[in-house]
């Protein structure tokens, strides 16, 4: 049956993916790192996690769940590695690459680096979906990450004999609409991109040179490069998302204006956008920022446009009244038609983060399914005001 965003809430309503991971998830990655627990013993709490988060996903009401991720290390590494410390690393990579991103409290994320081709993912996303679709009873999202970011595994300034850049790029564009593909094969509803480095690659940060390297123009290309390959009634499925990052309650680029990402992020043909807003200090600009900029035809598709309403990494929760009226203002600067509702951001991007606004990750869990039935509930009313459905 093919899924209607509008039918259960009249304005369509989306999470991102991640949900945070439970304390004894997260122990056991870090076992698994250290060779104290099989990988059978690690999926083994995977599953429970996932099992857990889809049952309480499925009470929220929300007409559309996620697995929140709990089959994966990172929302960026899942295709190259098993965890964070690199454990089951991609024959093609190796460790030592560059750094992907600086958080204000002095922790940061890297890479591993390339070191031969050709490159092809280890694991797609469909592979962890397909044995979640097992425990949900509603349609499920499957979140990709973006070729821009994996491309990153080639740090600056760094040729790889026998294997060029211009080479491993289409090799990785030509992986991402597959993870696409085998996600829509699996079952997924909708696929959404994962962009996080369209706005940190304008920060322009001298301690992190690929963020002052001008690459925008080109990350736009390679997004643009695998969503047009698809039709589109296909693209009207497909979206993108931008936040400005999220990792033990804490931001990598919230500083970076949304007018120099946002008009030319939206170049990209999608079927949706799904743009954090709660947590803007000026939400009214950024409201302004998507309806000044909207398309009424993306190649054949008519994107619509999902504004955040829950800030992720605040631990006290929306209510439904405080969603309802962020949309309802929303919509004085975007056509209600056109509008949705989504998370600024995943809850946990990367297993392993403990939550430190929240005092736990398992608390965090908690607070977020409450977070996303405001926002489902919030939706509904705002449908209701605006007279969408």
């Amino acid at each position: 049956m093919t899924y209607n965003p509008r039918t259960d809430t009249g304005i369509p309503t989306e999470p991102i993916g991640s949900l945070p991971r439970p304390i004894k998830l997260q122990e056991a990655f870090a076992a698994y790192d250290t060779g104290k627990i099989s990988k059978a013993a690690l999926q083994d709490e995977q599953e429970k996690a996932i099992r857990d988060s889809i049952e309480k996903y499925e009470a929220t009401g929300s007409p559309i769940i996620a697995d929140g991720e709990q089959w994966w290390s990172s929302f960026a590494t899942y295709p190259f590695m098993a965890t964070m410390a690199g454990t089951d690393l991609n024959p093609c990579c190796g460790p030592g690459g560059q750094t992907f991103a600086l958080f204000p409290d002095g922790h940061y994320k890297a890479m591993p680096k390339l070191e031969r081709g050709p490159f092809r993912y280890n694991e797609y996303a469909a592979d962890s979906l397909e044995k979640s679709l097992r425990y949900a009873s509603k349609p499920m999202k499957q979140a990709v990450i973006a070729p821009s970011m994996v491309s990153l595994l080639l740090p600056l300034h760094v040729t790889l004999s026998n294997y060029s850049r211009e080479q491993f790029e289409s090799d990785l564009v030509d992986e991402c609409e597959k993870d696409i593909r085998k996600a829509f094969d699996a079952g997924a509803a909708r696929v959404s991109i994962d962009f996080t480095e369209g706005r940190l690659s304008l920060k322009a940060d001298p301690r992190n040179p690929w963020t002052d390297a001008g690459l925008l123009p080109h990350f736009i290309d390679l997004i643009s490069q695998v969503v047009d390959r698809f039709t589109p009634e296909e693209r009207a499925n497909i979206g993108v998302h931008t936040c400005a990052g999220s990792d033990a309650d804490s931001n990598h680029s919230a500083e970076v204006p949304y007018n120099t990402l946002l008009p030319a992020m939206f170049s990209i043909n999608a079927g949706y956008f799904l743009i954090q807003a709660a947590c803007e200090a000026d939400r009214d600009a950024t409201y302004k920022m998507i309806g000044d900029n909207i398309r009424d035809d993306a190649e054949g598709v008519k994107p619509i446009y999902y504004v955040g309403v829950i800030w992720c990494q605040n631990p006290n929760p929306e209510t439904p009244e405080e969603v309802c009226d962020a949309l309802v203002r929303a919509a004085d600067f975007i056509p209600k038609e056109r509008l949705g509702s989504t998370d600024d951001c995943g809850f946990s991007p990367f297993a392993i983060d403990q939550k430190p606004a929240y005092g736990s990750p398992d608390f965090a869990r908690e607070i977020a399914f409450q977070k996303i039935a405001a926002r489902v509930e919030g939706t509904k009313m705002a449908a209701d005001k605006l007279g969408v459905s």
